[in-house]
């Protein structure tokens, strides 16, 4: 496999996408992280389950949820350099800074970029976050 081979990477926890694509991509060093939300991790034969109503609940999941396909395509939280945030309800926005800026508190270096946008999304998902990290 050339070191430009291009790789879908799907984490232990993730079931297969309802559609043609990734949960993650890698070519080279570069990985991106296709748009996650805030389910608990894949049960078979279940369908996919919201960690709950809340949008720190959904919010950290989906940050685990990221950070389950970072892992599995070799990267963490310190190589993401965009991240992209999808909110249902813009009266959220300062929610979900503070949950944001705890969850990356520890953060060594540069944080990355963000973009925050709203949009609509399934009944009862309030947030959907994706990242694109480059790899040493």
């Amino acid at each position: 496999m050339s070191e430009l081979s291009k790789t879908a990477v799907t984490p232990p926890t993730h079931t297969a996408p309802p559609a043609k694509f990734s949960h993650g991509v890698r070519k080279g060093n570069i990985l991106q992280v296709a748009g996650q939300v805030g389910f608990l991790p894949a049960v078979a034969g279940q369908p996919p389950t919201p960690a709950g109503p809340t949008l720190r609940e959904q919010t950290l999941q989906t940050l685990a949820n990221v950070q389950s396909v970072l892992e599995a395509g070799g990267a963490s939280w310190e190589d993401a350099v965009m991240i992209r945030v999808y909110l249902t309800d813009t009266g959220h926005f300062a929610e979900f800074n503070e949950i944001y800026n705890g969850f990356f508190a520890d953060l060594k270096e540069a944080p990355a970029a963000r973009t925050t946008v709203y949009v609509g999304l399934p009944a009862g998902l309030l947030v959907e976050i994706d990242a694109l990290a480059v790899l040493g």
